[in-house]
C-alpha cells in the first residue's frame, strides 16, 4: 500500500473553520477528484459528515470512536491502524483526506503528500495541517495556478515524497 495525504492548506497550514473549508477553489476540487477517483479514501467522522455522503467512485473508510456509528456506503473503523489494516496486503494507493487529527496520526506513516498551497493567510481558521518538514519531504512537482475569476487566491498544487 502507498499511503498518501491530500489537502489544501493556507500559508500557515490552515485547513478550515467550523468543519468547513475556507475557500472555494474549482481547480483544487478537480485535482482532488481526479487524484482520488478509483482509490480508497480514509477520513474522520467529522470530515465525512461535512461532506454529507460517501464520495462516488471511491472506497470510503470512516474513522470514529463511536462503536455504533453506521452509514450506508462507508466502512467504519475505530482507529487509523484499523483503517490501514484493511489495505495491508494491497499495493494500491490509499488517501487520507482529513481531518486534522487523522492527518497528524497519518503523517509519519505517509509515503506521499498532495498539497494545494493557497497563497493567503486565514487568521480565523481553527483547524490546521501538520508542518511539512522539508528535511523529510522532497517536493517533486509543483504547478502554479494564478487567481482568476473563479479563484480568489493564487494556488500551487504540489507533490512530495519521502
Amino acid at each position: 500500500m502507498t499511503l498518501s495525504l491530500i489537502a489544501a492548506i493556507g500559508k500557515n497550514n490552515e485547513l478550515g473553520k467550523n468543519n468547513s473549508l475556507l475557500w472555494n477553489l474549482p481547480k483544487d476540487m478537480a485535482h482532488f477528484r481526479e487524484t482520488t477517483r478509483g482509490h480508497a479514501v480514509i477520513m474522520g467522522r467529522k470530515t465525512f459528515e461535512s461532506i454529507g455522503q460517501p464520495l462516488p467512485n471511491r472506497r470510503n473508510v470512516v474513522i470514529t470512536r463511536d462503536a455504533s456509528y453506521a452509514h450506508e456506503g462507508i466502512e467504519v473503523t475505530h482507529s487509523l491502524n484499523e483503517a490501514l489494516e484493511l489495505f495491508s496486503k494491497s499495493d494500491e494507493e490509499v488517501f487520507v483526506i482529513g481531518g486534522a487529527e487523522i492527518y497528524i496520526q497519518a503523517m509519519k506513516r505517509a509515503d506521499k503528500l498532495y498539497i494545494t498551497c493557497v497563497n493567503e493567510s486565514f487568521h480565523d481558521a481553527d483547524t490546521f495541517f501538520p508542518v511539512i518538514d522539508e528535511h523529510i519531504w522532497k517536493k517533486v512537482k509543483a504547478v502554479h495556478h494564478p487567481k482568476d475569476e473563479l479563484h480568489s487566491y493564487d494556488i500551487e498544487i504540489r507533490e512530495y515524497v519521502k
